[in-house]
């Protein structure tokens, strides 16, 4: 079993992950986003190191995938992670453009085909609203001159792309504006729950008194 916690930067892809493993004796891999050395100056001025800072990215995510994954999936533990590879291309399409788009689809295009795909891709979906909020109540140094636009427009594109049907992949999406996973036990067991109902891992409930908020696809 191999899952994937997705979603736009704030959403807490990481905390889930996190606070799932226990659950499923699962392996963990987790985004080593920190090591970007043109980071902090992409919020700061996006034009000029956008290119830069997504073939590192790139780069980086796949290095770790190509290796990491395999190796897990191996171990007949289920993996959970906080990332997918396909991320990384929602993002390119809105930062880069031109030449430097095209190059870079060229080049993922040939590395995604030697990376597994997940069984299953949880898509944590909030509103820009709330993903500022998290973002602010984190206060990553690197985060502090986060542009709202910028997040809006990396949240359309993350609702266009995996709100619609695709054959390659399974999605189960959660609308977690009115979740907290972190501090509520009983919400983070209706997520558990509803991944067990979507993969047919036992145990799972038919149903929680919590109210739904998931959207299958």
């Amino acid at each position: 079993m191999y899952v994937a916690i997705e979603g736009v930067i704030g959403v807490g892809k990481t905390s889930l992950a996190r606070l799932l493993q226990p659950s499923f004796d699962a392996n963990l891999l987790l985004e080593v986003f920190e090591e970007n050395p043109f980071l902090s100056n992409f919020y700061q001025d996006r034009n000029r190191y956008a290119f830069q800072t997504q073939m590192f990215f790139l780069l980086s995510r796949y290095h770790q995938q190509r290796r990491a994954v395999p190796e897990m999936l191996a171990t007949s533990k289920p993996l959970i992670s906080d990332y997918t590879f396909e991320k990384d291309a929602l993002f390119a399409r809105n930062t880069l453009e031109g030449d430097e788009l095209e190059m870079y689809y060229r080049l993922h295009e040939a590395l995604a085909e030697k990376i597994p795909l997940p069984d299953l891709t949880v898509y944590l979906r909030a509103s820009t609203d709330m993903l500022m909020h998290r973002i602010t109540m984190r206060d990553r140094p690197y985060e502090r001159s986060m542009d709202r636009a910028y997040i809006e427009t990396i949240n359309v594109a993350y609702d266009e792309h995996f709100m619609q049907p695709d054959e390659k992949r399974e999605v189960l999406v959660i609308d977690s504006n009115e979740l907290d996973f972190v501090k509520n036990l009983e919400d983070l067991k209706w997520i558990e729950n509803r991944i067990r109902q979507r993969l047919q891992l036992a145990p799972f409930q038919p149903e929680l008194p919590i109210q739904e908020t998931e959207n299958k696809l």
